[in-house]
């Protein structure tokens, strides 16, 4: 089991970067975090970009691998967010990971002035938007003509330090998004099933998944499951045993990565950091 942690990008630069580096510290294989232009309960408090706050963990990093979870099409075009991850996985030799997801109805959705889409319109500007930023990350120069985005010489030079591009982690919860994640990811994600299922939704979920890629002809066994704790699913961080048993059944139920919150002073995601660090170290 691989073991992520996410910071939300709400402190000043000298106090998140001192978060990152400790992420680092603690042998977490993979640090995230949120790309919102606001997020619930915390609107009206700082909030930084995800893409600069990447950049900048890039350079107080040297190991872990890092991104967004997730950024979505509800206030960003496929051309320039390939570029600005194009430049990101430069800056960190090669860590990227794109986390996206189809977005929801918030106020990433409301901000730009605009009336949200629809469920069934996110869904289909997802699939387009998943498409063309594959595309865009994998050659040079791309046109493209789609019913959302279109793309015209658009250039991603030099390209990704991975190759053939940087890796994508698809956050579905249905079926018509895990077929996204099938075709293009090399990593699966769930915040749970929002039932209250908790682990056992998830178990569902997986079985979705794998039932899916067997249907588009992919071996289930090449794609990671990666699970982000947080509301719907207890992270089991109160004590070392506890979050050993969680990691365990998680591991029993297919997942490959498992994403906690570093602990804030209030909720949400409030906690206690020495416990929080003990915990994590000697899992």
């Amino acid at each position: 089991m691989r073991l992520g942690v996410c910071i939300l990008p709400e402190q000043r630069w000298p106090e998140q970067q001192r978060l990152w580096q400790r992420a680092e510290e603690l042998g977490f294989d993979h640090a995230w975090t949120y790309d919102h232009l606001a997020w619930r309960s915390l609107r009206d408090g700082p909030w930084f970009g995800a893409v600069p706050t990447l950049s900048a963990a890039a350079l107080a990093t040297s190991r872990i691998r890092l991104g967004p979870l997730v950024a979505s099409p509800n206030y960003r075009h496929p051309v320039p967010f390939a570029k600005e991850l194009m430049t990101v996985d430069d800056i960190s030799v090669g860590r990227l990971v794109v986390g996206i997801g189809a977005g929801g109805e918030g106020w990433d959705a409301a901000m730009l002035g605009r009336t949200p889409w629809s469920a069934r319109e996110r869904a289909d500007r997802f699939a387009e938007f998943v498409e063309l930023l594959d595309v865009l990350l994998r050659q040079p120069k791309t046109k493209y003509e789609g019913n959302w985005y279109s793309a015209d010489g658009a250039r991603t030079y030099p390209g990704c330090v991975q190759q053939p591009r940087v890796p994508f982690a698809v956050a579905a919860a249905g079926p018509r998004g895990m077929r996204l994640a099938a075709s293009y990811a090399e990593t699966w994600v769930t915040t749970g099933d929002r039932s209250g299922g908790g682990i056992g939704g998830v178990a569902d979920q997986v079985k979705g998944l794998e039932d899916v890629c067997l249907s588009a002809g992919r071996d289930p066994s090449t794609i990671g499951r990666l699970v982000l704790t947080g509301p719907e699913l207890d992270p089991g961080l109160e004590s070392e045993g506890a979050f050993a048993d969680t990691v365990g059944r998680y591991e029993e139920v297919g997942i490959t990565d498992l994403v906690v919150h570093w602990p804030r002073p209030s909720e949400p995601y409030a906690g206690d950091v020495a416990t929080f660090e003990r915990v994590v170290s000697r899992r």
